[in-house]
């Protein structure tokens, strides 16, 4: 039987490298922690638990997100529901249909079982969101915050799936809930990803601010503290590990191929590979809110962090450095231009929908130019940001019907409420879009998460394509 002190965390994705994390964390703090964790019964996540399955502080469930029974029972007792799980990339590239049903499905399937619990107004809640979320972002509008538009880019039915699986949680009636969107996380697998199509959809001259999944996994332990203050429930955050991970894409890239003993990017790599836009990231104004809330950076530097990555990496990786460039660069344009997901099949087949999409158009792509021509030169560190139309400095509290109003104002529509009691963010108001289409939110969802009307937030994906959600 639990001691009263003890503390029940169903922890979801635990076997994913931000979820391992995670669990590693709080499994370093078992005196005061008991981690559930639902998991499915494959070879490789078996081999995995192997030594955790007669943990005292451990409850493994062979399950399935997607399986309702599966997470009721596992959110039956727990004090904290950590919701890392899901599909992301590459695999929800290659599979959308299956990203869909995942990550929304399981959203659901969370919100419910915790909805079902006796003491549902005390259980917190966390939901990990994603950068993907606000899609791409080019200098000079290279900086955001919570709050700018939510959006998703076109193809990307991931973005879009983390965009509606956050307003499932967003506008539950849940009473502690939170919503922390990771950014690119930096792990040591991550440097022996570089051989994956995916990897040409990122604009060398877009930017990503990182986290660390040391600090990521901190994160995670951090939120289910005492120490935790009652004004972080209800709100939108950015995880990032500090200023010194704000990178170009092209100084990532560099820093990736130094740490596996490869040859310059130049050398490997020609720029017109590489998607222009259509992709997501950007520097943020806010994130140390979250750092500010939950303590959990350890502020090493970024240099000293990939120096630290690159000693982590097999061994084997070294035997690039004698591997000629030629020989590298053949194998990278081949994988571009033979898999369904590269840039330059894309192009080899004429797939239209792909290049207009991450190109502009074909005409544009051949304007790209080789490496002479490109601008080494970072964007500018002051942040430009989009209007939101109402005062953000005033506390979500004090917000009136004035504020809402005006909030609808840059998106082109209308709040049609004509009545709003100051304090009551959570209670969904009633919107127009642009494109006529009326909906229901909250002003919390609106004015602190950037959502907006998700009849166009499927219709920026693909456009041309009919709705795939009822």
């Amino acid at each position: 039987m639990r001691k009263p002190d003890r503390k029940r965390v169903f922890l979801t994705g635990a076997t994913g490298n931000m979820g391992w994390a995670g669990f590693q964390e709080l499994l370093s703090r078992s005196d005061r922690f008991d981690v559930t964790i639902l998991v499915r019964p494959s070879k490789k996540n078996q081999k995995k638990l192997k030594q955790y399955m007669n943990h005292p502080h451990v409850q493994i469930v062979w399950g399935d997100l997607t399986n309702y029974a599966d997470v009721f029972r596992c959110v039956e007792g727990a004090d904290y529901v950590l919701h890392v799980g899901g599909m992301v990339s590459p695999a929800a590239d290659r599979h959308p249909k299956r990203t869909m049903e995942v990550n929304i499905g399981s959203a659901h399937n969370v919100v419910n079982a915790v909805k079902a619990q006796p003491n549902k107004d005390d259980i917190g809640v966390v939901y990990i969101g994603s950068v993907a979320q606000t899609g791409h972002h080019e200098p000079p509008y290279h900086w955001g915050r919570c709050g700018d538009p939510v959006k998703a880019s076109r193809h990307d039915y991931y973005s879009l799936s983390k965009c509606i699986a956050e307003l499932v949680f967003a506008e539950s009636g849940l009473k502690k809930w939170v919503s922390i969107r990771q950014s690119g996380m930096l792990y040591p697998e991550l440097l022996t990803k570089a051989n994956d199509p995916i990897t040409f959809h990122v604009p060398f001259s877009g930017v990503l601010e990182w986290s660390t999944v040391e600090d990521s996994g901190r994160v995670l332990a951090n939120v289910c503290e005492d120490w935790v203050p009652e004004e972080f429930w209800g709100g939108f955050y950015n995880l990032s590990s500090g200023p010194s991970y704000r990178l170009t894409n092209y100084e990532f890239e560099k820093m990736l191929l130094e740490a596996i003993s490869c040859p310059p990017v130049e050398k490997v790599f020609e720029r017109n590979w590489f998607a222009t836009q259509n992709f997501h990231g950007q520097w943020y104004t806010d994130a140390d809110r979250l750092e500010e809330m939950l303590h959990f950076r350890e502020n090493i530097d970024a240099k000293e962090y990939f120096r630290r990555l690159k000693k982590r990496v097999p061994w084997y990786f070294s035997l690039a450095a004698i591997v000629p460039a030629f020989a590298i660069k053949a194998f990278m344009k081949h994988l571009a231009t033979t898999d369904p997901l590269g840039t330059l099949y894309w192009l080899k087949h004429g797939v239209e929908k792909r290049i207009d999409a991450h190109f502009g158009s074909e005409r544009m792509w051949k304007e790209i130019g080789d490496w002479s021509t490109f601008d080494y030169s970072r964007p500018s560190e002051e942040a430009l940001l989009p209007d939101l139309g109402f005062d953000e400095s005033k506390p979500a509290q004090q917000w009136t019907i004035t504020d809402l109003h005006k909030s609808a104002l840059p998106k082109g529509g209308q709040c049609l409420a004509t009545e709003y009691t100051p304090g009551d963010i959570f209670t969904p108001v009633r919107w127009r879009c642009s494109c006529r289409n009326e909906f229901e939110m909250s002003p919390n969802s609106v004015l602190r998460g950037g959502h907006w009307c998700p009849e166009c937030l499927n219709k920026t994906v693909l456009p041309e394509e009919p709705t795939i959600l009822e």
